[in-house]
């Protein structure tokens, strides 16, 4: 469980704005379920995905998405699990593979979180943010995503990594505005829609 605790260079929980920020929404909090709610409800209402908001810096480590307020999922789901590290709560980083456009057809992945809750065990989460059509929830032992897995050649991808994939990285760091960024997908061996237990 240690590797989901730890910080990193992209998931930076040890950075002075993101302890404090982890403090904050920690203060008051009960329970690791109430902390957890609070940085879920923190990163999904008050960080603005990018592509909704046409925001820009591209953002990749969680200081940065803290401090410009804005990213793509994947930079969501870093500054989450560096909150929750941060808090002492294990957290890691979960992809699904989605349809983009169907006659094409291609795909791209989409990053959310895991959190391990002693109540529960691994319980992911999606905080990219709510708009008409969005709708994530934080209400474990229910998984209430953002998008449901129901295409051909969509998958959720049933790995919980403790730093984010190169692939995303590339995609987040090698470019300046969201426009600009092309949505990285992973090449599977064998496609098929993994149930979850």
């Amino acid at each position: 469980m240690q590797q989901y605790l730890m910080h990193s260079e992209f998931i930076d929980s040890n950075h002075p704005a993101v302890a404090s920020k982890a403090a904050e929404l920690a203060k008051g909090g009960d329970s690791e379920i109430a902390i957890t709610r609070r940085c879920f409800g923190f990163v999904r209402d008050h960080i603005r995905h990018c592509v909704d908001f046409r925001l820009n810096p591209v953002t990749c480590k969680a200081s940065e998405v803290l401090r410009f307020g804005t990213g793509y999922c994947y930079a969501k789901s870093h500054l989450l699990a560096a909150l929750l590290r941060a808090n002492g709560i294990p957290a890691g980083l979960c992809y699904q593979r989605l349809m983009l456009d169907a006659e094409e057809p291609t795909y791209c992945l989409h990053g959310l979180n895991a959190v391990y809750l002693k109540a529960h065990g691994w319980y992911r989460i999606d905080a990219r943010g709510n708009k008409p059509g969005i709708a994530a929830e934080f209400c474990p032992p229910i998984e209430k995503l953002a998008f449901t897995v129901t295409g051909a050649g969509e998958i959720d991808l049933p790995e919980i990594w403790a730093e984010p994939l190169a692939v995303v990285v590339c995609a987040l760091s090698e470019n300046v505005t969201y426009d600009q960024v092309r949505l990285p997908d992973v090449e599977l061996l064998h496609i098929a829609k993994a149930p979850r237990a």
